[in-house]
């Protein structure tokens, strides 16, 4: 039962937590975040991850990335493929290349330096998805280019990660064979969502049940993820894709409608909250220098190489601004990246927990920016 009283508080926590920065002028999202590190271990103990944090953490970030697909504008996503790949590239390659850079400049071996640039090379827009939902922002041409930018930036890393596993882990890890996963997802998704997708919504929803059609919304989500993880790509993109599979039908706005309250009230919080749980302070002053020097570098790398990657493909001072700001977020992508780093030996024990910390101080930092230079555009714009 320990666990239905720490949902309890996390729920009450994050709602409370959402308002109050609400009040102060913030996104709700920076509040659920902060109090993830207040309630976690890292200060006042109450909650502590567990597996069914993870797991009702993993249906949050699944749930948030469906309805961003639900609404999401198709054909802008399609005419903004040329900026999203130049946001996506140059939010890579600059990371990357001064990720390893750096790690060199600290003594890391060749492939600990290289590890250390991808894991800083990775996007988790989720937090900027919701950002921009709070603030009705989320269907703007730059919003599309976001998202868009994002999905590419995982598929390449995930490649990048399959490679450096490969030839610095002592694997296995077959990179034809990572590659023809991609290929083979992309390819059958596009023809699951085409034709398969709206079939079974118009199957399920003549079925004598209660709520017929939110639940064939729920299986097409939680399938599209699973199908996703299966061929080795992040489970968010999948609900993603089948969130922008179903804006396609009739099916859109009773989804939209209805799947929201499943997810915000429960859902969501705990997977806000579940980044904070990481958060350990202990031995932090023997990294202070490292943490903060690899904060800035996290945020920089990312706000110039996407921004300039938008700028370049026609957008404007203040929106390349405000990709490059959205596109920080290292998010849950770059802290599984560093577990997999540990566990194979390319990360060290001693560098872990700093990077931890990095990776969420880029996460928290992301909602405020994104609303100072988003929030300014909309007042010029009035």
């Amino acid at each position: 039962m320990h666990i239905i009283l720490e949902l309890a508080i996390v729920i009450i926590a994050t709602k409370m937590a959402g308002d109050l920065t609400v009040r102060l002028g913030q996104p709700a999202v920076l509040g659920k975040l902060i109090v993830g590190i207040l309630i976690g271990p890292a200060i006042l103990g109450w909650i502590h991850d567990s597996h069914v944090i993870e797991v009702f953490s993993e249906i949050g970030v699944i749930l948030l990335m469906f309805i961003a697909g639900l609404e999401t504008n198709l054909e802008g996503l399609k005419k903004n493929i040329k900026s999203s790949t130049a946001v996506a590239v140059g939010g890579i390659v600059f990371p990357l290349v001064f990720g390893y850079l750096a790690g060199i400049s600290l003594g890391m071996d060749q492939d600990k330096a290289v590890f250390l640039g991808l894991i800083l090379s990775a996007t988790s827009v989720s937090i900027s998805v919701q950002t921009l939902k709070e603030m009705g922002q989320l269907q703007t041409k730059a919003s599309t280019t976001l998202l868009g930018a994002a999905v590419l930036d995982d598929i390449i890393v995930v490649v990048l990660l399959a490679f450096s596993m490969s030839l610095f882990g002592g694997s296995d890890v077959n990179l034809g064979l990572v590659i023809g996963e991609k290929i083979l997802f992309f390819g059958s998704i596009i023809l699951i969502s085409w034709k398969g997708i709206p079939l079974l919504m118009r199957l399920l929803s003549l079925l004598k049940i209660t709520e017929p059609v939110i639940s064939a919304g729920l299986v097409v989500c939680l399938f599209s993820a699973y199908y996703a993880e299966l061929l080795g790509v992040a489970g968010i993109i999948g609900s993603f894709i089948g969130g922008i599979a179903i804006s396609q039908t009739s099916f859109k706005e009773e989804v939209d409608r209805k799947i929201e309250p499943i997810a915000y009230t429960l859902f969501v919080p705990v997977f806000f909250v579940s980044i904070g749980l990481k958060v350990s302070f202990s031995g932090i002053g023997e990294h202070l220098w490292f943490l903060i020097g690899m904060t800035l570098l996290a945020i920089m790398t990312k706000f110039v190489g996407s921004g300039l990657g938008a700028r370049m493909t026609g957008y404007d001072r203040r929106s390349s601004i405000g990709i490059g700001a959205g596109m920080i977020s290292r998010g849950e992508v770059a802290l599984i990246i560093a577990s997999i780093g540990l566990d194979s030996k390319l990360l060290s024990q001693a560098y872990y927990t700093p990077l931890i910390i990095v990776i969420i101080l880029t996460t928290l930092i992301t909602p405020p920016l994104l609303k100072a230079i988003i929030g300014e555009k909309q007042q010029q714009a009035a």
